[in-house]
Parts: C-alpha cells; sequence; structure tokens
C-alpha cells in the first residue's frame, strides 16, 4: 500500500522526470535505435525481428529496474526499498502531467490565441493542428486526457499490481514501441505488428474496466455517470483501436460534451468541449485514476505483485552473490 500511495504522490505533487533524463527517453532511443538498424526483409522474418526486439528493450529495462528495487532491499533495508520501488513505479504511469501540458493551452486560448494553442497542441497529439479552430483545440486536449486514462495510469498501475515491477515494465514497453512502430504503413506494418497486438491484449481488460471507475468518478463530481457505461458499450468502435474508443467515449457521456477528430469520429452528443471542460475532463480523469489505485491496484499489488517482484529481485540477489 505504501507504494502504491507514495508513487501517486509523487506523481501528483513533483510530476515527471525531466526529459533528458526519463527512462522513458532512453527507451524511445534505444527503439530507435533498433529501427535504424533492423532490416526490412519477408514479412515473417520482419515480425520475428519486432517480437524480438521488444524482448531486447524489455529484458534491459526490466533488469534494470528489477535490480535497483533488489539492490535498494538489500542495502537500504524496507523504507528505502518502498521508496525506490515506487519512484521506479512512478516512472511507467503518469496521471497529472497531462494537465500540466493542457494549461499553457488553456491559457492561450482564454487569450485568444490560436496559432500558439495550435502549436502546443501538436505536442501532446499525433493529427496536423495548425489551423485548428478552438473547438477542435480543445476536443484534442480532452481526447488526449480520456484516451491516456487507460494507457498511462489504469492499464501501468493493474500490470503492476499483478506482477510488480515487471508488469508495470512490460506494459510501458509495449505501449512505448507501440506508440512508435504500431502504424499500418510499408515500414512499420511488419515490425511493429508484434507490439501493436501485445499492446491490445494488454490493454483489453482494463480499457473496458475503466469505464467502471469513469462511471463512479462522474457520480462523485456529480456529472452524468448514468450514461456513461451504456453509451461506451455502444460506441466502444468507433477508433481503429480495440481498446482506444471505451475511456473516450465513458469521459465523453460524463463531461456531456462531443469530441471530433475531424473525418475520422464523433464521441458524445453534446456541444463541443470549452476551455473549462479541459479542466473537468482532468479532473474526472484523476479521479477515476486514483479510484482504480485505491480499488485495485493496491489490493493486487499487496496479494500477488509483490510477490512476483520479490522473486524475480531474489533470482538476481542470487545471480550477484548477495543471499
Amino acid at each position: 500500500m505504501c507504494i502504491v500511495v507514495l508513487a501517486f504522490a509523487i506523481d501528483a505533487v513533483v510530476g515527471e522526470v525531466p526529459n533528458a533524463v526519463h527512462p522513458l527517453r532512453w527507451m524511445g532511443n534505444l527503439v530507435a535505435f533498433l529501427d535504424r538498424h533492423i532490416s526490412r526483409g519477408s514479412k515473417a522474418g520482419t515480425r520475428i525481428k519486432g517480437m524480438l526486439s521488444y524482448i531486447l528493450v524489455l529484458l534491459i529495462f526490466g533488469t534494470v529496474a528489477v535490480a535497483l528495487s533488489a539492490l535498494s532491499r538489500h542495502c537500504l533495508g524496507e523504507i528505502g526499498w518502498i521508496v525506490v520501488t515506487a519512484l521506479l513505479f512512478k516512472v511507467t504511469f503518469a496521471v497529472t502531467s497531462f494537465r500540466r501540458h493542457c494549461r499553457p493551452i488553456q491559457r492561450d486560448l482564454e487569450a485568444g490565441d490560436l496559432d500558439a494553442a495550435a502549436a502546443k497542441t501538436q505536442m501532446i497529439v499525433s493529427r496536423r493542428t495548425a489551423g485548428m479552430d478552438a473547438d477542435h483545440i480543445a476536443s484534442s486536449c480532452a481526447e488526449t486526457v480520456s484516451e491516456n486514462l487507460v494507457d498511462s495510469a489504469v492499464s501501468p498501475s493493474f500490470w503492476f499490481g499483478v506482477l510488480g515491477l515487471p508488469g508495470a515494465v512490460m506494459f510501458r514497453c509495449a505501449n512505448l514501441m507501440d506508440a512508435m512502430w504500431g502504424y499500418l504503413n510499408e515500414r512499420y506494418g511488419n515490425l511493429g505488428f508484434f507490439v501493436a497486438k501485445l499492446d491490445d491484449v494488454l490493454g483489453f481488460v482494463t480499457s473496458r474496466a475503466s469505464i467502471v471507475f469513469v462511471a463512479i468518478a462522474a457520480f462523485i463530481l456529480r456529472m452524468d455517470w448514468r450514461s456513461v457505461i451504456p453509451k461506451a458499450v455502444e460506441g466502444k468502435g468507433l477508433t481503429p483501436s480495440p481498446n482506444s474508443a471505451w475511456s473516450m467515449v465513458a469521459c465523453a457521456a460524463a463531461l456531456g460534451i462531443r469530441m471530433e477528430k475531424s473525418g475520422v469520429y464523433v464521441m458524445g452528443e453534446g456541444d463541443m468541449p470549452t476551455v473549462k471542460d479541459i479542466s473537468r475532463c482532468c479532473r474526472l480523469v484523476e479521479l477515476s485514476s486514483l479510484l482504480f489505485f485505491i480499488a485495485v491496484c493496491i489490493p493486487l499489488y499487496a496479494l500477488v505483485g509483490v510477490q512476483v517482484q520479490m522473486f524475480f529481485e531474489d533470482l538476481i540477489l542470487a545471480a550477484g552473490g548477495l543471499i
């Protein structure tokens, strides 16, 4: 319990590690290095290379994470182990960072500076934002925040609960590599096939479970909680990904807004979001995440995940002759 609570507190108070020294930046650099040096051959051969690349990235970062937690337990005792594990877990998830990303965009929208708002929005979405109107900029922010409820909070905390640090790293590697390689084009269609499918599998349960916590959070925040689950089930196929639409439609329903990606999808039946709706979406997602951490992550980790993590820690300590 202490580890999960401390990790969540670090996220809320301190926020993200600077990008220059963030382990996910190092992970991305390694994935980019592999991308540049992997030759594309046959369909099957390239898919195998993509799978082996994922295994390599997971082994490197998973081993480093578990080794650090193992050494902290051996050298620093229980308190040191709790702190180090919480810090390592925090690296794999983000709950409040999107509020920090959205604030400058909201300020630009309030000042009427659409060009500046669009340029900042481009940093958090993959679509082209130049020339975008205020409604679609606000929608882009709400879409990103609501989608990342699953990818950045619920899924990594679930796998941490099930498998400890190895589980959180396992999900984060798959999710990051899917973001970099999961494109249906000539360059990545085969190389990213394995990580794209793995990311779908790892997020299958959590994407669907997330809507329950959105509904509970909406009830607490006096939003439209009754429509969350029915609308999410109805709109689950609105995105190409089998997992993305669940939390997005759920949040749109709770907020009573319409989120729109031009030419791709329309979620919700209300008006397009305003600047205030971005803040409302952040509150909804943050509370949904907190509820999931309390109800699922903490008990799972206490019962299962900590045992799995300590098993791997003991393997590393034994290999180093420390036990």
